[in-house]
């Protein structure tokens, strides 16, 4: 590399970020999802039946979760603001690790609810904390890439995640235990182990970097605060001392329902997926063992997983657009709908497919936009937002679509307002490209 050369030093400097840290968040992000929705394994594989769970109750306890991540997701996102990076992540992953292990032993509903609600207070800011902690690594330019590379452990996570919970439910019987709760100790051990690794393995920010040459700590440091002094001059929330100015914010607001509607499809689809593929055996008398159900779940996320890099390229690419958001959200809100007017298993899944591909190709895309006019404690406190007004979804999803299907007898009516929320998404993308100030949207230009 010639070291004179501030190209040679940016590829040098971006390439790094994105092999030493990106791939190890995205391993930490990888067991955040699947420890948050190891339940809906569990459900269709014995748990249900042995605590006597309706399909509310089981939305509920599915649901549940996201309150107490909700209340406490702003305050863990100032903490990590404060206390760095480093520290609050590991912490956050030890907690929810010892958490999940106690599914292991749950014996009652009244139990389960408790201990969703607790592995949500547990939860609260890591999701948030790690986009903060990777947009203050990287220049504008660069984050719709990396946000894009981190995002892909999340449809992996049902990859390779399904497959491992069939695995591990179909070792029932292992010390004495029900499938169903082997599952949830194998998957809860790995967030204890690897937040212990984080402790040592982080690094708060550029200029702390050992691993960075002089030259890249001295081109990231120095880019990132020249792209500080830019939201300034355009008017961004950086120039506010308090998080309060983010939090009153009418164009944080928007983004926040937008996310809404993106994490209701989300969690909709990734809570009862697998009991719905469940269902295909009394709807087309198909019969499916513990891990072909596994398998078969896990086949929407593939495709999804590389549509959601190649989408994110081509807005890296163009630079991020309201309709790199819009398409994708139009095109979910059409297809969850038609996922249970199909004749077959095969066409169900391949038009589930197309709404996974739809979700996950809008949300990296969007976490591109909000970090371009925050910062600070303004960023910390708006990210959090966002994710906290997005992750209220996150409680309603579930539990409605529990309801829905109690009182209508089939999941069409709750796909039908899964996709009515992907549509007030779609318009609020088109809406917010229409109005916001050029500013907000316009790609960063390159040095």
């Amino acid at each position: 590399m010639n070291v004179t050369d501030p190209a040679a030093i940016e590829r040098s400097a971006i390439r790094k970020v994105s092999w030493r840290l990106v791939p190890f968040v995205a391993l930490m992000f990888f067991i955040n999802f699947l420890d948050r929705t190891a339940i809906s394994f569990a459900g269709p594989n014995g748990m249900s039946k042995d605590l006597g769970l309706s399909a509310a109750q089981f939305g509920l306890a599915a649901g549940v979760f996201f309150i107490g991540y909700i209340v406490l997701e702003i305050p863990s996102n100032l903490a990590l603001h404060k206390f760095g990076a480093r520290r609050w992540l590991a912490r956050i992953m030890v907690t929810w690790g010892v958490v999940a292990l106690l599914f292991t032993w749950v014996s009652s509903v009244n139990g389960l609810y408790a201990l969703r609600f607790l592995l949500g207070v547990a939860e609260a800011g890591f999701f948030p904390g790690a986009i903060l902690f990777l947009s203050m690594w990287v220049p504008a330019r660069h984050r719709s890439h990396i946000l894009a590379l981190f995002y892909l452990a999340q449809p992996l996570t049902i990859v390779i995640g399904a497959p491992v919970a069939a695995l591990l439910i179909d070792a029932h019987g292992l010390f004495g235990l029900a499938g169903w709760r082997i599952m949830f100790f194998g998957v809860a051990i790995p967030a204890i182990l690897v937040g212990v690794i984080a402790w040592f393995y982080l690094t708060d920010k550029p200029s702390q970097a050992k691993w960075l040459s002089a030259a890249e700590r001295d081109w990231l440091t120095g880019e990132l605060a020249a792209e500080e002094q830019r939201k300034v001059a355009k008017g961004a929330l950086v120039q506010h001392a308090s998080p309060f100015a983010a939090l009153t914010n009418g164009r944080v607001w928007l983004f926040s329902l937008m996310y809404f509607g993106l994490i209701y499809g989300l969690y909709a689809l990734a809570f009862f997926l697998p009991t719905i593929i469940g269902g295909f055996e009394t709807r087309f008398g198909t019969h499916f063992n513990v891990f072909q159900k596994g398998l078969i779940t896990a086949i929407p996320y593939l495709p999804a997983a590389i549509v959601l890099f190649l989408w994110s390229r081509d807005a890296t690419r163009r630079g991020v657009r309201s309709w790199h958001i819009s398409v994708p959200a139009l095109i979910g809100a059409v297809s969850v709908p038609l996922a249970l007017q199909m004749g077959s298993p095969t066409a169900s899944i391949a038009i589930i497919t197309v709404t996974a591909c739809a979700i996950f190709a809008a949300l990296p895309n969007f976490w591109a936009l909000p970090a371009r006019f925050l910062s600070g404690a303004g960023a910390a406190a708006g990210i959090a937002l966002i994710n906290t007004v997005g992750n209220i979804a996150g409680f309603v999803a579930p539990y409605v679509t529990g309801i829905a299907k109690d009182v209508s007898g089939s999941y069409q009516l709750p796909m039908l307002i899964v996709g009515a929320m992907m549509l007030m998404s779609a318009v609020l993308a088109l809406a917010l490209g229409r109005t916001s100030s050029r500013a907000a949207l316009e790609p960063a230009q390159a040095h």
